[in-house]
Formats: structure tokens, sequence, C-alpha cells
């Protein structure tokens, strides 16, 4: 038996972010896919994918270890597709799953900018900019600075923290972001606060 791997961040923030993605998949569409990065445990996966059913939903993480928490947690779910193990950092093409450019309505990625080196932040959409279809959604979620100032001191405490572990981790400031995305065709269109000090951040790939 594959084992579950639970993180409470993840119990804890699902239904918020559940909430948001509600508003931006159409849950009606047909022949839809959402390519996640980073899924982690597979608690989120989990979460989202029985209320988006016609959703083709594809899990993917780097860590070895996580894949069998994922399959474990998806294990059922006929719109899940197996988690594929994919390094963000580099470019899909070199991924061991093959996925054709502009195959992907959406891509979600929680909590991976601060908790990487700076490459992964810009793997993201360096591959979102190529794997989503024309005016596709990017949607990311975690702590974020806004224009250099990373409030509140709780998230000053917590960049020390991530710090302390390895320097090149980091919150993220928005602008930093912003003009990475602008560099693969992705825009930014809405930043929503969500509980704990977090943001979920709504870009789009420019219409080619």
């Amino acid at each position: 038996m594959k084992k579950k791997f639970t993180y409470p961040a993840a119990d804890r923030n699902k239904e918020p972010i559940l909430q948001v993605l509600k508003q931006y998949i159409d849950a009606e569409a047909c022949d839809q896919k959402l390519l996640e990065i980073s899924s982690g445990s597979g608690q989120h996966v989990a979460h989202f994918a029985p209320h988006f059913p016609k959703l083709a939903y594809y899990p993917s993480e780097y860590d070895q270890r996580l894949l069998g928490s994922i399959e474990a947690y998806t294990e059922g779910m006929s719109n899940v597709r197996p988690p594929c193990r994919i390094d963000v950092s580099v470019d899909h093409e070199q991924w061991p799953e093959k996925f054709p450019e502009s195959s992907f309505d959406y891509v979600y990625n929680c909590n991976l900018f601060h908790v990487s080196p700076w490459k992964c932040s810009v793997g993201v959409f360096r591959n979102a900019g190529k794997l989503l279809k024309a005016g596709g959604l990017l949607i990311t979620y975690g702590a974020l600075a806004i224009d250099g100032v990373i409030a509140p001191e709780s998230n000053v405490m917590f960049d020390e923290n991530i710090r302390s572990q390895d320097p090149e981790w980091g919150i993220r400031d928005l602008a930093d972001l912003s003009k990475v995305a602008k560099e693969h065709g992705i825009e930014l269109q809405k930043v929503i606060d969500m509980p704990a000090n977090n943001k979920i951040v709504i870009w789009k790939k420019v219409v080619e």
C-alpha cells in the first residue's frame, strides 16, 4: 500500500483555494486539461478534482517520494491522470512525460516559488508560456512580497526561516515574477488575498 503523506497546511488551505478555482475553472466545459506543478502529497488534487469531473487533471512532482502519495490520494478518480515526475527548472521537452505545446487550459501551482531556487520560478512561467493554450490561465498560490515589502511581520520571520534553510529560497516579489511572466507571454490579471497572509495570483497567456 502506498503511503499517504499529510501536510497540515494543505488541509487548511485546500478549501479556500478551491473556492477561488471555482471562479476561474469552467466545471461544465469538456475536453479541458489542467497541469498541476508540484502537487506535493496529493491532498490538493484529491480535494479539487471531484469538483471538476469533466476536467482532465495532470498532477506532477519533483520529489520522487511523493508520487506514491499522490497515487494513493487519487486512487479511483477517473479524471486524474497518473502523476509524473518533472523538474520545472528545465524545459518541458526534457520532461519524461511529453506534453504538446499549447495543450493545457490551466496550469496550477501552490507554494513553489518561495521554497525552491529562483530558476524554478522562472521555469514555471517559461513552461506555462509554452504549454498553455492562448488565453489559458496560470494560477499560483503562496506568500509574496509587494513592491519590495514583505508583510506582516510573521511573513518576514517566515522568509528569514526559509532562507536560513537554503539561501536560494525566499519569498518572491510580485514585480519580479511579473517581469519574468511577461518575458514568456504571460500577463498578471488579478491578485487575491487569502487566509494566513498568502495570495492567489491569476495569470493569463497572451493571445498569440
